[in-house]
């Protein structure tokens, strides 16, 4: 017959402040630990991912933002930064401007942290200063001094709302067939309205499908 088996409340008393003090380092792991790069593998050290495959020439060849910011007076408040993305697709119209800069000290070349600063974005400037995000992309661009009026100057083009598109050629001969069908005339081309809401009953595709099949297709 077995022995009554012991309870060692100090053990597990141990074992749960060793899991609770290792899920706090988890929860308060600073981005330069969380975010640490190994590029001889291009993965990530603290979770073992690794980078997407498009991503690589960028993390050898551009910047994240605080290795810029680093080798700046007052690490770059008041200047502006974009990106290579924003300058291939929307040219000078889009950047921020530096208002406010925390760094982590504990990371190696200061080149961790989070930053503020007020967005202009396709020539619209916002009103607030707010956080700005992918900072550890490997993606910024420092904007020259003298360069920095030609951002400021560029002129937004309003975009124009289209509302209504034309049908694609298939259902347009299916809306004209049925018109036809019916006796109606051709009227005005059909368009698709594309700001108007509309709402079906959950079964309506199936009672449609059931329709089609009863009266047979129009073409």
């Amino acid at each position: 017959m077995g022995g009554k088996k012991k309870v060692r409340a100090i053990a597990a008393l141990a074992r749960r402040v060793r899991e609770y003090w290792a899920q706090r380092d988890r929860r308060q792991r600073r981005d330069s630990q969380r975010l640490e790069l190994d590029y001889g593998t291009m993965r990530r050290v603290a979770s073992g991912k690794r980078l997407p495959a498009l991503a690589h020439r960028d993390v050898r060849t551009e910047s994240r933002l605080f290795p810029l910011l680093a080798r700046l007076p007052l690490f770059g408040i008041g200047r502006m930064v974009t990106t290579k993305s924003w300058l291939l697709e929307h040219g000078p119209a889009c950047y921020w401007r530096l208002h406010k800069v925390r760094v982590d000290y504990t990371a190696q070349d200061l080149d961790h942290g989070k930053a503020w600063g007020v967005l202009t974005f396709k020539g619209k400037t916002e009103d607030t200063v707010r956080e700005m995000d992918r900072v550890m992309y490997h993606d910024w661009r420092l904007v020259p001094k003298h360069e920095e009026e030609d951002f400021m100057s560029f002129t937004h083009v309003p975009e124009e709302n289209i509302r209504y598109v034309p049908y694609p050629p298939l259902l347009r001969a299916m809306i004209l067939a049925e018109k036809e069908k019916m006796g109606e005339p051709a009227g005005e081309e059909p368009m698709i309205d594309l700001e108007r809401i509309r709402h079906f009953p959950k079964d309506y595709f199936k009672n449609l499908d059931l329709k089609k099949q009863a009266e047979g297709t129009a073409v």
